[in-house]
C-alpha cells in the first residue's frame, strides 16, 4: 500500500492509552500553492499538567500551526496579528531581504495589534525551518513549523513527522528572566538566588567527552552549567510525554521525521528507540547520512531523520530527552491496532550531556565552493550565572563585510554554559572544531560547548544588518547578541 492511500484510511486502533487531540497539528498537511497564504498570530488556551494556560498561536486559516510550502515558489504570506500585543515573526532559515527579516527594529518595526504586514521573497531551497518571535513572547509558544518540501521529498514514499519541541513554564517570561537576572533573590522557579539556584551542573565535566581548547586539555575547569531554568513541562507538538500526540504509521514504512528544538533554553537528545535512524540533514541542509539511535539537538537547531519501520505492528516511542536531567518529552509512532503503554515524563537516567561528537561526524552534501575567507573574526563567548550578562566579544572589532565576501567567524567559549550560535539571513558551513578543520556541515545554528572552538564560514550574499547571537532566548536578552554589517547596508 502506498503511503498516500494508508493515510487515507489508517487510524490507530484501541490502545491502553489514546489520548485525544486537543489541537490540530501539522502533520499531513498540504501545501499552500496559489496566491498570499495568511498566518494568524493568535492566543489560545493549552491545558498543561491539567492546568489551563493562556499561550500564542501561529498558523494557517485551517487551524493548524505552521506552514508548509513548496520550494522554488515564493513566501508570500500576509501576517495577521490577532492579539492585543505588539509582537513580529523571524522566519528561522529562510534567506528573507533584511527589511523581511523579522527581528523588530532591525529594520522593521513591530506589527501592532490588529496589522496585517505582507510578505513576498523567493522561498528559497527545500528542508526543515521554523518561524518564532524574536522577543521575550518566544517562550509563550510563539513559534511554529515552516516546512519547505523539494519535488524529491513529494515524490518519495515516505511519510513525514513534524515535531515542535518546546519548554513551558506557568510564569511569564520576564519573571524568568527577573529570577536569573538578581542575585539573592527566587528563581525562575523559586529554589534560591540566581548566583545558587536550582539549576542543572556538571561537576568537572564528568560524563562528558572531555573538551579541548586548540588541543589542549583543561584542567582544573569549573563546573558546567547545563540548565538555569526548572520549567514546569517539556511539550512535544504541544503535550506532555504522558499525554503525548499519537501518530499513525504503517507497518513496514519509511517515516521522516522533521524535529525543530523550539525550546528558549533547553537542549534535549533525540532518542529513537527500537528504531535506528539515519540523521540525513541538518537546519534544512543535506548531510552525509548518519546511523545511530541518538542525536544532539540544541534550541534553534533542526534534525531531519529517517526511519525504516519493522513489518510487525508495534508501538515506537520518539524521545526528548532534556540535557543533563531525567525530564522527557516525544511523540509515539503506532501501527494500527497497536497497545500504547503509558509512559512517564521523567526517565530513569539523565540525559546525556550535548558535546560536538556528532557534529564532527557530518559532512555536507553540498559545500561552499573552495576559498580561502578574506575576512575573519576572531569572537569570544562569555558570561557568567551570578551577573547573567552574557556577551560575544571581537579581537577584530564590529563585523562588517562587503558583498562577495568570504567570512570566516572563529568562536571560542570561555563560559560554562554552552551557546547554540545563530546567524541571520545566511547559511554557514562548520569548518572547524577545536582547530581540527573539517568539511562540515551546511547549517544557521551551531552549538558552541563550554571551553570550545568552532568556526565557520560564509558568503556575503544577502545586504543587510543581520543579527548573530546565541538561542537561549536569556542568554540573547542579556548580552549574547552582535551585527554582520554589510557595507551601506544603514
Amino acid at each position: 500500500m502506498q503511503r498516500r492511500e494508508f493515510l487515507k484510511t489508517l487510524a490507530v486502533g484501541t490502545a491502553t492509552f489514546a489520548p485525544i487531540a486537543k489541537f490540530p497539528w501539522l502533520n499531513n498537511a498540504q501545501a499552500a500553492t496559489n496566491g498570499a497564504t495568511d498566518v494568524s498570530i493568535s492566543k489560545r488556551v493549552l491545558e498543561v499538567n491539567g492546568k489551563a494556560a493562556t499561550v500564542f498561536g501561529l498558523g494557517t486559516a485551517d487551524g493548524k500551526p505552521g506552514l508548509v510550502l513548496n520550494s522554488g515558489g515564493d513566501f508570500d504570506v500576509n501576517l495577521l496579528n490577532q492579539t492585543n500585543e505588539d509582537t513580529l515573526i523571524h522566519w528561522h532559515g529562510l534567506t528573507p531581504p533584511w527589511g523581511m527579516d523579522g527581528v523588530p527594529d532591525n529594520p522593521a518595526k513591530l506589527l501592532t495589534a490588529g496589522e496585517t504586514r505582507h510578505y513576498l521573497f523567493p522561498v528559497g531551497q527545500g528542508g526543515t525551518h521554523w518561524m518564532h518571535a524574536h522577543t521575550l513572547q518566544e517562550q509563550t509558544l510563539l513559534a511554529a513549523p515552516l516546512i519547505v518540501r523539494t519535488a524529491a521529498d513529494l515524490a518519495r514514499d515516505e511519510q513525514e513527522v513534524v515535531i515542535l519541541l518546546h519548554d513551558f513554564s506557568f510564569k511569564t517570561p520576564e519573571e524568568l528572566l527577573s529570577g536569573l537576572k538578581a542575585p539573592g533573590s527566587t528563581d525562575a522557579m523559586g529554589h534560591g538566588g540566581a548566583a545558587g539556584h536550582m539549576r542543572t551542573r556538571m561537576q568537572g565535566m564528568e560524563g562528558m567527552h572531555q573538551q579541548h581548547m586548540s588541543g589542549m586539555a583543561m584542567q582544573g575547569m569549573p563546573s558546567m552549567d547545563l540548565n538555569d531554568i526548572e520549567y514546569d513541562a517539556y511539550l512535544a507538538n504541544d503535550r506532555t510525554l504522558d499525554d503525548p500526540e499519537v501518530v499513525a504509521v504503517e507497518k513496514g514504512g519509511r517515516v521522516r521525521l522533521r524535529i525543530i528544538n523550539g525550546a528558549t533554553a533547553t537542549a534535549f537528545t533525540i532518542d529513537t528507540g527500537t528504531l535506528p535512524g539515519d540523521l540525513i540533514a541538518v537546519d534544512g541542509n543535506d548531510v552525509v547520512p548518519v546511523s545511530g539511535a541518538r542525536f544532539p539537538i540544541s534550541m534553534g537547531q533542526r534534525l531531519d531523520i529517517r526511519l525504516q519501520l519493522p513489518p510487525g505492528s508495534g508501538a515506537f516511542p520518539i524521545l526528548a530527552l532534556r540535557e543533563g536531567a531525567k525530564e522527557r518529552t516525544g511523540i509515539i509512532l503506532a501501527t494500527q491496532g497497536a497497545d500504547i503503554s503509558k509512559l512517564d515524563a521523567s526517565g530513569t537516567d539523565s540525559g546525556p550531556v550535548l558535546d560536538l561528537a556528532v557534529e564532527e561526524m557530518l559532512l555536507a552534501t553540498q559545500s561552499l565552493a573552495q576559498r580561502a575567507p578574506n575576512r575573519t573574526y576572531a569572537l569570544t563567548l562569555t558570561g557568567d550565572m551570578a551577573s547573567y550578562i552574557w556577551e560575544i566579544g571581537s579581537a577584530d572589532g564590529p563585523m562588517k563585510v562587503a558583498t562577495g565576501d568570504r567570512v570566516e567567524l572563529a568562536m571560542r567559549n570561555m563560559s560554562m554554559m554552552a551557546h547554540p550560535m545563530h546567524l541571520h539571513g545566511h547559511h554557514f558551513q562548520v569548518v572547524a572544531v577545536n582547530g581540527k578543520r573539517i568539511n562540515g556541515a551546511v547549517r544557521d545554528t551551531v552549538l558552541v560547548p563550554p571551553m570550545t572552538e568552532v568556526a565557520v564560514q560564509f558568503d556575503t550574499t544577502n545586504p543587510g544588518r543581520w543579527p548573530f547571537h546565541c538561542h537561549h532566548l536569556y542568554h540573547m536578552a542579556t548580552g549574547m547578541m552582535s551585527f554582520v554589517t554589510y557595507e551601506n547596508a544603514i
